[in-house]
């Protein structure tokens, strides 16, 4: 098969466009012929490494997928060869305890697909039978990919550990990432008023496409937190979405006393220095989370598919230009999801 890999972490040169070897599905796995694959920061992460992180090379990227099941494992069920998928890059081991108590996404032995497992940069990837959900035919591949990972990681977010009520406010701290893209959508569909704060005007273009009910340009107003505490009558919102990190001393100014600040990541910068005073003497709570769970999956899918939830598309490459995608996304030009077409 036709793949992107690497064998040593470094800039996007460090991706081949090359033959693989195929893989086999095991006794209860399906192996996918991808038409999808969608990027994430995730991404660029892995291929730049990190302290600790240990990868079998060569590595395929990729979390994001869907296609269709060319084979399955002899004890899978429900599933035959022509069905159309798309990927859960979340893997739990489904024998530890918190598998079993239905929070796979905090299994022990995790495992995600494009970082510790090879992933979805390629013609074809394996994975197991539960980590799959049918989509509809004739519903876009695209959509369904580039709307899995994010709308999966923003709805656990937001819904299942921030329990986000209809008549709350939220506050998303940059608005063209697809986490943050997806948190505005998922906000607006339970009934939340959205406050975007975005840095030029095409990405709160965006925003207000996806229905945020303010937007807040940080390059006019780099303290934005005085600007949501003005349009909040001096209470401060309900929710801040922060997945930048180094934006939490403003978070915890601009949410209201006994509100929530919610992050999934740290594209600021892992290190961070706060303002504890602020944490205990607003009552605030700091929730954090990684993806979700396979119940948050299926319930996000079927929103997906229904239309009630609307990934945003950016630029498709092909699978062989990778590179050039993955440094669109490295200098946050895009403007929602950055697909790969890996073939029909």
């Amino acid at each position: 098969m036709k793949a992107i890999l690497f064998h040593a972490h470094g800039g996007p040169e460090v991706l081949e466009y090359t033959d693989f070897p195929a893989p086999e599905p095991g006794a209860n796995e399906v192996l996918i012929r991808l038409e999808v694959a969608a990027l994430n920061r995730l991404d660029l992460w892995v291929r730049k490494g990190w302290p600790g992180i240990m990868l079998a090379y060569p590595h395929i990227p990729g979390a994001d997928g869907a296609g269709v099941v060319a084979a399955v494992g002899e004890d899978v069920k429900g599933w035959s060869a022509g069905d159309r998928v798309v990927i859960n890059a979340n893997i739990g081991c489904w024998e530890c305890e918190y598998c079993l108590a239905g929070f796979d996404n905090q299994c022990r032995n995790w495992d995600m697909l494009g970082e510790t497992v090879r992933g979805t940069y390629a013609e074809f990837v394996c994975l197991p039978a539960r980590n799959v959900y049918a989509i509809p035919s004739g519903f876009d591949s695209r959509i369904a990919a580039a709307g899995a990972l994010v709308y999966h990681t923003a709805w656990h977010s937001l819904i299942t550990r921030g329990k986000l009520r209809p008549g709350e406010s939220v506050a998303v701290v940059g608005v063209s990432g697809g986490v943050n893209s997806a948190s505005i959508d998922v906000a607006k569909l339970v009934g939340a008023k959205v406050y975007a704060i975005g840095s030029y005007p095409q990405k709160l273009s965006l925003a207000e496409s996806l229905g945020a009910d303010y937007l807040i340009d940080r390059s006019i107003d780099k303290d934005w937190s005085k600007a949501i505490y003005k349009l909040t009558g001096k209470r401060g919102v309900d929710v801040v979405v922060d997945n930048v990190g180094t934006t939490f001393p403003l978070s915890f100014r601009a949410v209201r006393k006994g509100g929530r600040v919610l992050t999934v990541g740290n594209t600021g910068g892992p290190k961070i220095e706060i303002d504890n005073r602020y944490v205990f003497g607003k009552h605030i709570s700091l929730i954090g989370s990684t993806m979700g769970t396979c119940q948050d999956f299926t319930t996000v899918m079927e929103l997906i598919c229904a239309g009630r939830l609307r990934p945003v598309l950016d630029r498709s490459y092909p699978l062989s230009e990778a590179r050039r995608a993955q440094e669109r996304l490295e200098k946050g030009q895009q403007m929602g999801k950055i697909t790969l077409d890996v073939g029909s």
